[in-house]
């Protein structure tokens, strides 16, 4: 069974940077979507960034302009870097791999941006 394990969670001050890694273990659906979900206490979770195989990245308003998503397709990784952090970033993020035939989740990473 395919696992998702996300690091480089951690405690940053506003305005610091964080890069968040998440590797799947076995082999995964070559044709799939690589990305970052988040949750923060007392919400929903939210899609903050997503990219394909071929490299063509989405994210949200929120993030735009300050985070950057990459894969490596060799290690069957996804980055996160997350620069210019602000408080409201706060929340566990997850990492998810999503084809035709899994949808797979990671058990998250926290991050937590002080003011």
């Amino acid at each position: 069974q395919v696992q998702l394990v996300e690091s480089g969670g951690g405690l940053v001050q506003a305005g610091g940077s964080l890069r968040l890694s998440c590797a799947a273990s076995g082999t995964i659906f070559s044709n799939n979507v690589m990305g970052w979900y988040r949750q923060a206490p007392g919400k929903q979770r939210e899609l903050v960034a997503i990219i394909t195989t071929i490299g063509t990245a989405t994210y949200t308003d929120a993030v735009k302009g300050r985070f950057t998503i990459s894969r490596d397709g060799a290690k069957n990784t996804v980055y996160l870097q997350m620069n210019s952090l602000k408080p409201e970033d706060t929340a566990v993020y997850y990492c998810n791999v999503k084809s035709y035939v899994e949808d797979i989740w990671g058990r998250g990473t926290q991050v937590t941006v002080s003011s």
